[in-house]
């Protein structure tokens, strides 16, 4: 509008020729073409009026000069607002960030009453293991310097018995490490305690993460209004976006943030049409980004791999700039090296399938350098022998790597992933302790309702639809030779065409098969889902996509499109807010008692009855929190990426299989243990899945099992140990002595001396 405004010597065919297309008149162009009418009459009558007191030299620049203050007044008004929307955007996006992270703040006080609890019950509430990182963290904190707790982790043998390992490597301590040391730095401890500062870390980085979320939706819809509705649905759908409800320090805790910054920055450097520094920003926050999250996630390299294919498919589908993909695959490459140094040489980021699909891309374009010339079908068939070179290349380098390099790992996950999808059977203890992980099963009909309850998964299908039907159009127009349009206006009708949308929708579909394979996946999966949902609905170009489609004519199509952009999220937001604004602040108001007398009672014990150097065996999940409350050494720790570790833990579960106690003895002293404990809840578990039970998994690992008519019984000439130890008679007593109990809890004291007694 401001360049017909000031173009003088234009005339209104030239103006229609040249901004609009054929049948498509919007309102704006005929108010610019009468206001550049109107102009154009008011220059001529000044110069008409000036034209005999003034010489023929400066008739033109008489003419231009209200024209060139029109131009510069509007371009500063346009600018004016631009400047506006942007800060009350970034306003309103680290508002919700701080919102949140308040939330979640007075959610976790309210539902563990952490503020009145006692430092010992405090750190019970970290459950399922996870507060293994907490002790690390408390370790560096209590250390006399930070040089010497970080020497001290990297040889520790005060973790897992008869082993000096590093922890900082095996358990990807950096998280721990960088707060601590700001901790120290920043003389913290004068004002809060470590407990808190660590926890508000957490929750600082949940607060980036929907600030990422609700920046990534605004920067692909144009509006600030779709970032707000990502942060509710994100909020709403709490309980499939988020892990924090369960445990606080788990590393995909501390991951995803990144993950969803580095997803943000992406997704604008993709972006057409962006200013050289918008693009120097964003190419320097992905590159942060993504080397942060490989250091502090074990699994990363896999999530970074599916992210890798998606890219993969822009180039191949030539949609990006060869110069950026160039500049990603420096990134990607980049970020391995330096996490490999830091990670202390990880053998497992040298032989990760990213970087196999790194290698594989760059050789196969270097082979096929016109790839992407030629009619439909021979691109289709370069196309074809494209993704076969790469791919060949890419498990060929896989496979040398993981012959010249020690990767214990890669053989276990083939077999788990054939077992996984039905392709073999195992009688394995470890891949089927896995297998029955929830993180590792299919999701169930809730997770689908829940999200179809909160309004986002239909709109989710609505919008995947449109960009996907979209996209695909794209992709056979580049195909057929057509180049792609970068100055899109509204009136186009392509929302398949905006590199940024086209990443997202290979994103989404990518981990939304993943998450429908492993429950797990949901984590990564459903936040986008809100995103992408909450562009979709508050995007003009799709609405107006969706009338090009169906030669929308009774109605103007850009005005309709305009129009429900926002009254469709309008809508939404207010049906959201009327449902679940009173849900979530009476989890605010509703106190919760989460409190564990028996294992208080049993940590208690430890600390002071039992010597500093005994050795305890027990589950994983248990034997973490002892480790974090009682600083004594374990058999095992709750993690499930390191193979040795799940080996030791199947040893320490034989106290529930139907074996000797020579046998339990015999595994326990060749641990060095000192004392073992035996769970009822394990014991005597209750189960409908009856083949998940650790019982049953050792039953059938052992070969203790009878299949008859259909039926599985448990067979063996021995009794089960956690039930025979407790009747206090020979064998058992002569190697074995209970030192504690309660309803909850046995522990046995492993005799150095074998008494027989008969």
């Amino acid at each position: 509008m401001t360049e017909l405004r000031c173009r003088k010597t234009e005339t209104l065919e030239g103006n229609k020729e040249e901004n609009e297309e054929p049948g498509v008149t919007t309102e704006d162009d005929e108010g610019s073409v009468a206001s550049g009418e109107a102009d154009d009459k008011q220059l001529r009558d000044e110069g008409e009026k000036e034209e005999d007191a003034q010489p023929k030299e400066e008739e033109g620049s008489s003419k231009n000069e209200p024209s060139v203050k029109k131009c510069k007044s509007s371009s500063t008004s346009a600018f004016l607002q631009r400047l506006v929307r942007v800060f009350f955007g970034c306003l309103a996006a680290v508002a919700c960030g701080m919102l949140y992270a308040g939330y979640l703040s007075a959610y976790h006080d309210r539902k563990f009453w952490f503020s009145t609890r006692q430092d010992l019950e405090r750190e019970i509430t970290f459950q399922g293991g996870s507060g293994l990182y907490y002790y690390y963290y408390k370790h560096m904190v209590s250390a006399s310097s930070f040089e010497r707790g970080f020497y001290e982790l990297m040889i520790d043998n005060r973790t897992v018995s008869g082993h000096t390992i590093n922890v900082v490597e095996r358990l990807f301590l950096y998280p721990e490490l960088i707060t601590s040391f700001i901790y120290r730095v920043t003389d913290s401890q004068d004002f809060v305690e470590p407990i808190y500062f660590y926890i508000g870390a957490v929750f600082g980085l949940q607060a980036v993460y929907v600030t990422a979320l609700f920046v990534c939706s605004w920067v692909m819809s144009g509006t600030w209004v779709a970032g707000m509705l990502a942060v509710a649905w994100y909020v709403i759908n709490r309980t499939d976006t988020t892990k924090l409800d369960h445990a606080i320090p788990l590393r995909d805790n501390w991951a995803l943030p990144y993950f969803s910054c580095q997803v943000a920055a992406l997704t604008g450097f993709l972006r057409n049409n962006i200013s050289s520094a918008t693009e120097m920003f964003c190419y320097l926050t992905m590159s942060a980004t993504t080397f942060t999250f490989l250091l502090v996630w074990e699994h990363s390299h896999y999530v970074l791999f599916i992210q890798g294919l998606c890219v993969f498919l822009l180039d191949s589908f030539d949609l990006v700039p060869p110069r950026k993909m160039a500049d990603i695959h420096k990134v990607y490459v980049s970020s391995l090296f330096l996490a490999y140094l830091f990670q202390f040489q990880n053998q497992n980021l040298l032989s990760s399938p990213l970087l196999s699909l790194l290698i594989g891309s760059v050789l196969a374009r270097y082979f096929q350098q016109k790839m992407k010339k030629g009619p439909l079908v021979a691109r289709v068939m370069k196309l074809f022998l494209h993704f076969h070179l790469v791919f060949t290349t890419g498990i060929t380098f896989s496979y040398l790597v993981k012959k010249l390099l020690p990767v214990s790992e890669s053989d276990f996950i083939l077999k788990f992933l054939e077992v996984k999808f039905g392709l073999n059977t195992t009688t394995d203890f470890v891949t089927n302790f896995l297998l029955c992980q929830e993180s590792f099963q299919t999701p169930s009909q809730d997770l689908f309702l829940r999200l179809t309850q909160a309004s986002v998964l239909p709109f989710y299908l609505l919008v995947l639809s449109v960009c996907l039907l979209s996209t695909l159009q794209t992709i056979y127009r580049r195909l057929s030779g057509q180049p792609m349009k970068t100055n899109l206006r509204l009136e186009d009708g392509r929302i398949g065409e905006q590199p940024e949308v086209i990443y997202h929708v290979f994103h989404t579909l990518l981990f939304g098969g993943l998450a429908m394979l492993f429950d797990g996946m949901k984590y990564l999966w459903t936040p986008y889902v809100c995103m992408f949902t909450a562009f979709g609905v508050c995007s003009p170009d799709i609405w107006m996509t969706v009338f090009k489609w169906l030669k929308l004519r009774t109605i103007h199509p850009v005005v309709l499109s305009l129009i429900l952009s926002t009254a469709v999220p309008t809508i939404i937001g207010f049906s959201l807010w009327r449902e679940y604004c009173p849900r979530v602040l009476a989890e605010l108001s509703d106190l919760q008692e989460f409190y564990d007398p028996d294992t208080v009672e049993l940590v208690s014990w430890i600390r002071t009855q039992v010597p500093a150097a005994a050795v305890f065996a027990g589950s994983p999940q248990l034997l973490g929190t002892v480790k974090l409350c009682s600083g004594s050494a374990v058999t095992s720790l709750p993690l499930y990426s390191d193979i040795s570790l799940l080996r030791r833990t199947e040893d320490t579960y034989q106290v529930y299989a139907m074996r000797s106690a020579e046998d339990i003895y015999k595994i326990l002293t060749a641990q060095k243990t000192n004392y073992v404990i035996v769970e009822e809840s394990i014991c005597n578990e209750l189960s409908l899945n009856k083949g998940c039970r650790i019982k049953d998994l050792l039953d059938i690992s052992n070969g203790h099992v009878v299949y008859d008519k259909g039926e599985v019984y448990s067979f063996s000439k021995h009794g089960r140990f956690c039930h025979e130890i407790k009747m206090n008679y020979s064998p058992y007593t002569n190697y074995f002595t209970r030192v504690f109990w309660n309803r909850s809890y046995h522990v046995y004291k492993v005799n150095s001396v074998i008494s027989f007694q008969y």
